[in-house]
């Protein structure tokens, strides 16, 4: 006969809690499943992450980053230039963005992009030293940034890089 058995009888609570230990591990397995499988992509994350933060449609709009010898220009451009819903959402959040930007505020691009994001840092530091300036465009909007500190203008550069190598198929 098993011993097993009467030592389970004699304890219902163990034989709850190895359960729930169970259960438990199996769980954690299939979160760790899910958050690695092959179809999470960064470029997915990216589109939820900017779906919590800008008004408009990613899939609905092209990102370009450009370095300048100055700083940079960003656009943000409806892919129908018809859409004026979208234009006036993009041009709502660029403006918002510009203001927020040269008060060093750039907790949205970390929302997206992650705090660790390159050139996020000095970017932060360095806001005093950085002029941005939104712009209306007749199919969206853009925001030009202008530094004459080096160690801003290559942090910014390389924030410009890191938004485009996420932004993939939605920038140009």
């Amino acid at each position: 006969m098993s011993t097993a058995l009467p030592l389970l009888r004699r304890r219902p609570g163990r034989v709850a809690l190895v359960l729930f230990a169970a259960g438990a591990v199996i769980v954690g397995a299939a979160a760790v499943v899910v958050a690695v499988s092959p179809g999470s992509s960064r470029e997915q994350l990216i589109a939820e992450r900017s779906a919590e933060v800008m008004p408009f449609d990613l899939a609905a709009t092209t990102h370009t980053f450009e370095p300048t010898s100055d700083g940079g220009l960003q656009t943000v451009v409806a892919d129908d230039p018809t859409d004026r819903r979208q234009i006036d959402l993009i041009q709502q959040h660029m403006r918002d963005e510009a203001a927020a930007f040269g008060r060093g505020e750039f907790g949205d691009p970390a929302q997206i992009h992650g705090a660790e994001m390159p050139g996020l840092a000095t970017l932060r530091a360095g806001f005093a030293r950085l002029n941005v300036t939104f712009g209306t465009r007749a199919d969206g909007g853009e925001l030009r940034y202008r530094t004459d500190d080096p160690a801003v203008l290559d942090a910014l550069h390389d924030w410009f890089a890191a938004q485009t190598s996420d932004h993939q198929g939605h920038a140009g």
